[in-house]
């Protein structure tokens, strides 16, 4: 998915670099950790697929609100899923963690297989909580719904 999405039409547009996450998912809480330790400059912010304002995304959406196979990146107006959003944070940490972003090369159909297998297994490797992730003090400003 990789729809232009207009502020006008959807409120929710307004957020850039918006990371929409699965916050029961220890994988998933495991990989915003990752993000907020190697954004430097704070560019992206955070909420949970089962926030009010992630439910109403999903739903504009027409994806699912109850099976979360993949992260959201609200990205300059644009929605981005699966491996695409990875990679497209991955560019934008510190380190040398953009040399990823060369996997765009490999045709999305091919990266999501990787990214789909990883999906379903990642409670049965990680385990979930049972509610959803609470921010840090210092985390709180960069979540958001």
């Amino acid at each position: 998915m990789n729809d232009q999405l207009e502020s006008a039409v959807y409120e929710w547009a307004k957020y850039d670099r918006l990371i929409l996450f699965d916050g029961v998912c220890n994988w998933c809480n495991a990989w915003v950790n990752f993000a907020i330790a190697h954004d430097r400059d704070g560019q992206f912010k955070f909420g949970t697929l089962q926030s009010k304002l992630g439910e109403r995304i999903l739903h504009d959406l027409e994806l699912s609100t109850t099976d979360y196979q993949t992260f959201l990146l609200l990205e300059g107006g644009h929605v981005y899923t699966k491996s695409t959003a990875a990679l497209r944070v991955l560019r934008q940490l510190s380190w040398w963690w953009p040399l990823y972003y060369v996997g765009v090369l490999v045709p999305a159909p091919l990266r999501d297989v990787g990214y789909d297998f990883v999906a379903r297994h990642r409670y049965r490797w990680m385990g979930r909580t049972a509610t959803c992730r609470v921010p840090t003090q210092e985390e709180r400003d960069r979540f958001v719904g």
